[in-house]
């Protein structure tokens, strides 16, 4: 695969590249490279078929994710447990309005991934915030604030991991304790893990149902092929539910509004599963290549920004406050740069001050918006 290959993406009704113009968008979490070419081929021969009625999952596409869950992760899933979702967050929402009552408390830990945000709101349940400060250089969980923030009222604890911004890949003993909170408040743990295959060097992702039997029955655990082989637009997704109980509840309440993925999505998924690991193998490398490029770039020629490297996902987490930027950072460099990024204080509590950028891109497009940003710095400063 020749990630370096700039794939012109501008005009094609994308989200990410023709929301801001002709600005250089490194904000939404959309890679801009093109699927493994099994992927490819697989679309290609399903659209040739011509035909494209009610379809069920594909048989083997449980089987796949199976073996993929077992060979990376050690994790043993039975059939029975695996549903497939048009999207992760409609599983947490789903999720949201099976466990508790209105008025019930939904605890989330930002800086995080702004639509947590809105899962109370539409399930009519509590926003708990526990914040995940950043100490000596390096963002760890606050236990005591997490576990004091729990009320007699809170019902459902989500789990960013890896977690998005920050780009924490959590440990096991991390997860252990987040885990035992969590059992004795009798809470149920909705894990999003959709950026559990990126992982760099160093580090490795645990999915949190693992830990224990009793952690399984109380862990509802959603991710997809979306972010790890660049498929989002595919819709398809999956949501593990170990508990029979509770999964029935979950799909109850989902019942009339959402039913299964698509038949491009379930194709794409299947190709992806069975035949994307070399591809998946030489993403990381180029990914972790752009990390470093990125780093390095933001230490040496981005005057007021820092940056913890991100050990997982393909998004690195900027903060830009001790630059002085008028406004808000995303609104300047897109103003001066015409680059687009996320900006932080979506993200909640800890936001403030900050951009997230999507290095998922080809390195050339990378190093334009880093120059251009650093033009804008300079500029600001002279």
């Amino acid at each position: 695969m020749n990630f370096d290959q700039v794939v012109n993406r501008r005009h094609t009704n994308s989200i990410k590249w023709d929301r801001y113009g002709d600005a250089l968008p490194l904000w939404v979490a959309d890679m801009d490279f093109s699927a493994p070419e099994p992927v490819l081929e697989a679309l290609r021969q399903r659209v040739e078929h011509g035909v494209f009625g009610y379809t069920l999952p594909p048989a083997e596409l449980y089987r796949v994710v199976q073996v993929w869950l077992k060979e990376r992760y050690n994790w043993k899933v039975e059939r029975r447990a695996i549903r497939f979702l048009p999207g992760v967050m409609r599983g947490v929402n789903m999720l949201a309005r099976a466990v508790g009552q209105p008025g019930d408390g939904i605890l989330v830990q930002p800086p995080v991934y702004y639509p947590f945000f809105d899962v109370p709101k539409n399930s009519g349940r509590v926003l708990q915030q526990a914040q995940v400060p950043q100490v000596n250089g390096h963002y760890q969980i606050d236990f005591p604030a997490l576990e004091a923030t729990i009320t007699q009222r809170t019902r459902l604890f989500l789990l960013c991991n890896p977690h998005n911004p920050i780009g924490r890949v959590y440990t096991r003993p991390e997860l252990a304790q987040l885990a035992e909170i969590c059992l004795r408040h009798n809470l149920i743990i909705c894990s999003d893990e959709i950026h559990s295959d990126l992982i760099f060097s160093g580090h490795q992702h645990i999915p949190i149902a693992t830990l224990s039997p009793e952690v399984t029955q109380r862990t509802v655990t959603v991710f997809a092929p979306s972010k790890t082989f660049n498929l989002p637009g595919l819709a398809c997704s999956v949501m593990i539910i170990q508990n029979p109980t509770l999964r029935k509840e979950v799909l109850a309440a989902g019942a009339g509004l959402v039913h299964g993925s698509n038949i491009m999505g379930y194709t794409a998924a299947l190709a992806a599963y069975r035949h994307g690991a070399e591809w998946l193998a030489q993403l990381l490398r180029y990914l972790q290549a752009n990390r470093d490029y990125l780093s390095n770039f933001v230490q040496t020629r981005l005057p007021g920004l820092r940056m913890v490297k991100p050990e997982g996902t393909y998004l690195a987490w900027l903060n830009c406050r001790a630059a002085d930027l008028p406004n808000n950072p995303h609104q300047f460099f897109l103003d001066q740069a015409q680059v687009a990024l996320n900006n932080g204080a979506r993200f909640g509590p800890g936001g403030k001050g900050f951009v997230r950028l999507n290095f998922g891109c080809p390195r050339a497009t990378l190093a334009e918006a880093l120059e251009r940003m650093e033009n804008a710095l300079v500029k600001r400063n002279s």
